[in-house]
């Protein structure tokens, strides 16, 4: 892939991977290939035997592709060293001649990632001076142009009209060419994918600021309410309808449906034995849920009998999931052999985010077990192997990580509310703890003192009210706790 196609697929929506027809999202570069790279073909560029001692790092950690200059001296040489004595750049046939012998010599390539920055203050600045300039004249042209629409208004008699005669009415358009080239403005590139806020997430925004000015946390819970969950033998993952209907599953594998008063609504489904929150119910009353083993992604209706297949995790099994109450997306925190990671699909059941490393390229998950979402897009995740909540934003870049007060940490369940709240379940000190949208600890919600056991799943419905599952009972709890 060449620098100019380079910058524009930086303006995209994500990077599309360089290898021949391959149109996945290109998250890593070969330093060595100066190539844009998926992480599916990542893997098979490590283990190529001509490639597999290649450099392959995040998008956003490439080296830049060095221009070819020959040497004037060895035409077959190119220049690729730089005479720190001599402050001259030569090739590597240059540096062994006498006049050269016991002098430094630095790699050009270094030498050109250092100047990134000099370059776009010498480039980009001085040219966004002869951009004010353009600008003041296109809107000098545009006021004079709408001078110029003060005529009356054109006639059409009826019958056929062809777009010369449109043209002699009304005239032609013309469209200024705009292109960075002809303001000497060189395109810059985006460091993560840009999560854009939509109209409803604008709206819903407004909606919990105004929220935040009537409720606050109490400074006690009361205990409101107890669901009993026939055919379930621990409470370990809670999942609540609107209309106040639970989906409730154990660590056995079963999974089932009641209402307030504990009466069965549907049949009891089998999908695997599993400790982790793999279900959600999404915006249209769908439950949507992880078929342990299977690497496949089902959804059950409000009026099916039977789970259809939604979509194929390919070589990642499903952990968690979450169905974003923003705009719909669905969350999936997976793993494989070796590694995990975080992955968006939207609507469409097309994958268009996936989060694994920190900006310095290390993994971000051990373990996804829980997932949920907050109100300002963060993606929270209970990470039970790395004993730790991690916090990324809605584009990927980590926040921070929540390990406990210092007494052992072991999260399971997690949810937020409409004040922003990360409530987490503590499988070690049996508590459940509320912080604040930054990581910071605002106090233990609840604890024995509160007949909390081995709490293992939350969730919060849209009156506010929280729902404790727990391991041991197929009880779930319903508390209040803001005031």
């Amino acid at each position: 892939m060449s620098e100019s196609s380079d910058a524009q697929a930086a303006g995209q929506h994500y990077l599309v991977c360089g290898t021949e027809d391959c149109k996945e999202n290109g998250q890593f570069y070969c330093n060595d290939c100066y190539q844009t790279i998926c992480e599916q073909c990542r893997d098979k560029h490590l283990k190529g035997s001509d490639t597999k001692t290649h450099e392959i790092v995040l998008y956003q950690h490439r080296k830049h592709k060095l221009s070819v200059e020959k040497c004037k001296l060895h035409p077959k040489r190119n220049i690729d060293m730089f005479c720190k004595d001599c402050k001259t750049p030569l090739c590597s046939e240059c540096s062994t001649v006498e006049k050269h012998h016991g002098h430094k010599f630095d790699n050009l390539e270094k030498i050109y990632g250092k100047c990134e920055f000099s370059k776009i203050q010498k480039c980009f600045l001085p040219t966004s001076q002869g951009l004010k300039k353009y600008v003041k004249g296109d809107f000098k042209e545009a006021i004079n142009l709408m001078k110029r629409i003060r005529t009356s208004q054109p006639v059409f008699p009826a019958g056929y009209i062809n777009k010369d005669d449109v043209a002699i009415q009304l005239g032609r358009g013309n469209v200024p060419n705009t292109d960075p080239e002809k303001r000497n403005i060189q395109p810059t590139e985006t460091a993560a994918t840009n999560m854009k806020l939509t109209e409803k997430q604008v709206k819903q925004s407004k909606e919990n600021s105004d929220t935040k000015r009537t409720l606050s946390l109490s400074s006690s819970v009361t205990k409101i309410m107890e669901y009993s969950v026939p055919d379930v033998v621990n409470a370990f993952h809670v999942s609540v309808e609107k209309s106040g209907k639970l989906w409730v599953s154990d660590n056995i594998g079963d999974l089932v449906k009641t209402n307030i008063q504990g009466f069965l609504l549907r049949e009891r489904y089998f999908i695997g034995c599993r400790p982790e929150g793999y279900h959600t119910v999404a915006q249209d009353g769908d439950l949507i849920y992880a078929l342990k083993g299977s690497k496949l992604i089902c959804r059950i209706t409000p009026k099916s009998k039977f789970s259809d297949l939604s979509f194929k995790t390919r070589d990642w099994e499903p952990m968690s999931l979450h169905c974003s109450h923003i705009n719909g997306d669905t969350l999936v925190g997976m793993k494989n052999d070796k590694d995990a990671k975080i992955s968006r699909y939207n609507n469409a059941e097309k994958e268009i985010q996936s989060i694994q490393f920190d900006n310095k390229g290390k993994n971000l998950y051990s373990s996804p077990g829980y997932i949920t979402e907050n109100i300002n897009g963060d993606i929270c995740t209970s990470d039970y192997d790395n004993a730790a909540v991690v916090v990324v934003n809605r584009n990927g870049l980590h926040r921070f990580s929540y390990t406990g007060q210092g007494s052992g940490f072991c999260p399971f369940g997690i949810c937020t509310d409409v004040l922003g709240h990360i409530l987490v379940c503590d499988g070690i000190n049996n508590t459940v703890n509320v912080l604040d949208q930054d990581g910071g600890f605002l106090s233990c919600l609840l604890s024995q003192k509160e007949g909390i056991e081995r709490p293992r799943g939350l969730c919060v419905d849209d009156e506010n009210n929280l729902y404790v599952g727990q391991y041991g009972t197929n009880i779930v709890t319903v508390y209040k706790y803001l005031q």
